[in-house]
This record gives structure tokens, sequence and C-alpha cells, in this order.
């Protein structure tokens, strides 16, 4: 990868075309060579820029050797990728920069997951590397600005491109694509890069904090890690969290290294407990492949809510975009949603996730699960639900002994004038 894509006048690691490319129709008589890097070849050939944010990506897995740090000078430069709501995809200067109002144009935009990549390979520089480009100052007002990017009509939102001047996600973004469109890694960035922790191999524990030093304070509290509950906390002068100041990490609850400064702190971890013998559970339900099995019906549908959402993989409980099945509009006092596994299954654990709008829809008053014999349903023993009572947006547990069938159904009643929806349905082998 160095030999190929570094380019030492350009100072970057550049994209390099695998075939032959041509464009008569814009660029007549100006194809472009395979094994070329970007601009050295076709319409633009000679241009200095051609540097985009995937030149960092190496640094997202510690790859280059030492001696390509020049790169990141790119980076904060408003001539290249620095920008208020950035960093653009493409320098500024480069021949094929354009910001448009419609997806998805690639060479303007600011991409959250490149910013995402970029600032992961900005964070393992500034812990692994000796450089003197860029700053650890760098890494917070950049890391500040995406977070203020991550805003629509003043409310947390995300989608898949901004514009780099102005924030405005018009064009990228568009109705049940980008309300869950997690595609910030924003935890990942506080984790690893702000707070510092170093995820390795083995048991030790190495944090070293990209945070400002004159910050009073910050936590990062009962982070699962390799069979543990970490946290780290600094706490400038002590008076914030009352366990002393300086910096400290704890394991499982109790203080296992300290610092008065802000900087590198390694801990050995406790021994784990040993992971569990045998396979994890297995949700047999799950079809977002649109496959023919494991397959539902249902005594009613609403027609603004698919039967097949409810076994799709996925579930969230807001009004939008919808991710639901339910019996809105059903004149039955009670409806049923049935499993087909299409082959003998072995269960002994199913989750309902129950869909509440406070409205028309709401947890049922009671519902119970019936298993097919082969010639008629028949609840199933020894039922223990949790919560007892049928809880809204939230999963409702229903446990039994393990039994094998090849289908089962969920019988609902109905709470009042309101009926029953179900934004998952799972059903697990113990």
């Amino acid at each position: 990868m160095q030999t190929l894509l570094w380019d030492p006048k350009r100072e970057f690691f550049l994209i390099m075309f695998k075939n032959d490319e041509a464009n008569e129709k814009d660029f007549p008589g100006k194809p472009i060579k395979a094994g070329t890097l970007i601009y050295e070849d076709g319409p633009f050939a000679g241009s200095l820029e051609g540097r985009e944010l995937i030149g960092y990506v190496p640094w997202q897995f510690n790859l280059p050797d030492p001696g390509f740090e020049s790169a990141w000078k790119f980076l904060m430069d408003s001539n290249y990728f620095f920008a208020p709501f950035g960093p653009s995809f493409v320098g500024r200067n480069d021949p094929m920069f354009v910001l448009k109002t419609s997806c998805c144009w690639w060479s303007g935009q600011s991409w959250p997951y490149a910013t995402t990549q970029t600032l992961k390979a900005l964070a393992n520089l500034l812990q692994n590397y000796r450089q003197n480009v860029i700053t650890r100052g760098d890494y917070v007002r950049l890391l500040r600005i995406y977070a203020l990017t991550h805003r629509k009509a003043g409310k947390p939102y995300i989608a898949e491109a901004a514009h780099p001047d102005t924030g405005s996600w018009e064009g990228h973004d568009g109705y049940n694509h980008s309300e869950h469109y997690f595609h910030s890694g924003f935890n990942d960035l506080i984790i690893t890069g702000l707070v510092g922790v170093k995820p390795c191999a083995d048991d030790v524990l190495e944090i070293d904090p990209l945070a400002p030093s004159d910050w009073p304070w910050f936590a990062l509290d009962e982070l699962p890690y390799r069979g543990h509950r970490v946290s780290v906390v600094w706490d400038k002068d002590g008076s914030r969290y009352r366990r002393g100041a300086g910096l400290r990490i704890l394991v499982d609850g109790k203080q296992a290294a300290s610092s008065d400064n802000l900087g590198p702190l390694q801990v050995r971890l406790p021994a784990r407990a040993p992971a569990p013998a045998g396979k994890p559970p297995v949700n047999f339900l799950v079809n977002n492949d649109g496959d023919y099995f494991p397959r539902l019906t249902a005594s009613f549908t609403s027609d603004r809510a698919p039967l097949e959402k409810a076994n799709d993989g996925n579930y969230w409980y807001h009004l939008h975009p919808p991710n639901r099945w339910t019996s809105y509009g059903s004149t039955n006092s009670t409806d049923w949603m049935e499993v087909d596994f299409g082959e003998p299954r072995e269960i002994g654990r199913i989750e309902l996730c129950l869909y509440d709008d406070h409205g028309g829809v709401q947890p049922p008053a009671a519902y119970t699960v019936q298993s097919w014999t082969g010639s008629e349903w028949r609840d199933l023993p020894d039922q223990v639900k949790t919560p007892a009572r049928p809880a809204g947006s939230a999963v409702n547990t229903i446990t039994f002994p393990q039994q094998t069938t090849t289908r089962f159904r969920v019988v609902f009643t109905h709470n009042d004038t309101a009926r029953s929806g179900v934004t998952e349905i799972l059903a697990w082998k113990e």
C-alpha cells in the first residue's frame, strides 16, 4: 500500500484505478489507464489535488510505518478539508469538488461515516505515533464540530451527508432512511478517542485520553470491557466526584489505578470468569431476507402496519418511521399472530416488543402463547411472563419448559377500544 498508493509529491495516500476507464461524453479523448493514481491520467492529468478523506483510513488500523504523517497537514486547512460542519470528503480546490442538494454526491459533502473513519484514524495517530503535524486540540475541535453537525431543527439527528458549510442535510435526508442512520460511530470516538480507552487483546487496560487537560472533569462510567465494568474518571481538583483529584480507573467499582495528571495510564485487569460453555441462544424467528420461513400470519393486520415488520430483525417504538405490526381497525376483541417455522424448532423463551402509541394502539389487557398439537391450539404450560402485566415500549418475556413445535401463536386480548401491536417477536432456544 505504501509503495503503490503514496504520492510523495502530493504527500497523501491516493486512490488507484483498477481498470481502464473512459467518459467520452464529458471528456472525449481523455481515458484513464488502469494502475494510475487519481489525476496522473485522464481529464485532470497533472492536477496536484485528488486527496480524499479515505486517504486517512490506513491510520484507522495503525497501518502506515512512521514517515507518512505529513498527510495530516491538510485536514485542518480550509483550502483542503476543513469546514464549519466538515470535513468535506474531498479537498476544496479539487477539480471534482461540488456541493449538491441531491443524493448521492461524494465529492464535496461531509459524510458522517467518513468523518468517523478520519477521527478514529486521527486518534490512533495521536496516541500511537510521534509527529508534530497535528495536535490533540485539533482532535477535540473536529470532534466538537462533528457533535454540532448532529442536529436538525435544534434536535439530535444524523443523515447520510451534510453541507460542510451550513450543516444542512438537504438532499441527503429521507423519511424511513435517516431517522436511525447510525453511521456516525460517535460513541467509539468518545470512548476510544476523547476518553482514550485503547482496546487490546490481553488483560492490560491502557487509556490515553485526548480530552484537554484544562477540562475540570469528565467520566466514562460502567463500560463493559473483557468481562468487567470499567470506569474512567477525571476530576481536576476532586470537587466533582469526590474521589480525590486527578485521573482514576475503576474496575468493577474499585479503584485500580490513579494519576495526578491527565495522560496515559495502565492497569492489569483481574482474571475473568470463564465464558459459559455451549452455543449462544438462537432467535429462530428473524426473517430479514423475506424468505418463505419463518412465516407470520395474523387474524387481522392494519394496512398501515405490515406483518413482515414484526420479524425483520429490527425493533423500535417510535411513531415514525413505522416498524411494527398492529391490529388497528380490527373489530375483534381478541386477535392472534401465528408463527410457522416450517420445521420443528425447540424453543423455551418468546419475547414480544409491544408497541404503544398511547392512542389507538396500546399494550393488550392480556395475552397467552399457544402451540399447535397437530389437531388443535393449546396453551403452553407453565408460562412465566415478565413483566406480569403487558408493558408497551418494552420487551415482554415469556418463558416455559423447553418444547419442540413447528407452529405457535400469541393470542392478544385487546385493551378496551385500543388494539394491540408488536414491533418485533422473537423465539429462542435456551
